[in-house]
């Protein structure tokens, strides 16, 4: 998805977006009670709380790019949601690179949508159920967007970091995991391979 101001918040636009908040920040949570079905449904209920608090708050859009990404460093696997984003790049990517990369695209993330959450006003999340999914647990819950009929959003939730946090985001079948990684992977293209020119790119974003 194009960083583009005229691109309104639609279903497609959302997967995105849930990334952000979804996808998605710096308050670090206590240590993680064992994961099962009523611990990853509770920190997607609390995730869901902040968000539309957050939507809800009037709030200009500039004071939202910082909420939003204290949100995702809070409850998203960042380092796992960046990797994934970079996919194969990642392998040749030093340390200091993927410290670097990881930060400058969880801002990225959330200027870029934090511009389109005015649109998401009035409208709201809601956590149906939950249950497990081979190593992981998936959190069912519908969003509503203003003039929408409401859609299906799951959230996966792991506790493989040391940590209960979502890693990835599926709305009515689109793997947000994946859009990322074609999108980043096309911005690296554009910088030639360069991750450093990636990095540097993020940041102007």
């Amino acid at each position: 998805m194009r960083n583009d101001p005229t691109l309104r918040l639609t279903r497609r636009g959302f997967t995105s977006v849930a990334l952000a908040v979804s996808a998605a920040f710096a308050l670090p949570l206590p240590a993680a009670a064992e994961l099962d079905v009523a611990t990853a449904r509770a920190l997607i209920d609390k995730a869901v709380a902040d968000v539309n608090s957050i939507i809800s708050s009037g709030r200009s859009e500039t004071q939202m790019f910082g909420d939003f990404e204290k949100l995702f460093v809070k409850y998203a696997d960042v380092p796992v949601i960046a990797r994934s984003a970079l996919g194969v790049a990642a392998r040749s990517a030093t340390p200091a690179q993927m410290t670097a990369f990881t930060k400058a695209y969880q801002g990225y993330l959330s200027r870029k949508y934090g511009r389109r959450f005015r649109e998401f006003i009035g409208g709201k999340i809601e956590v149906t159920d939950a249950k497990p999914i081979k190593s992981y647990y998936e959190v069912i819950s519908t969003a509503t967007l203003k003039g929408e009929a409401p859609f299906d959003l799951r959230w996966h939730v792991s506790d493989k970091s040391g940590r209960n946090l979502f890693f990835n985001i599926i709305i009515e079948g689109v793997n947000m995991l994946a859009s990322e990684r074609t999108e980043i992977g096309a911005m690296l293209d554009q910088a030639g391979g360069d991750i450093d020119k990636l990095i540097a790119k993020l940041k102007t974003l």
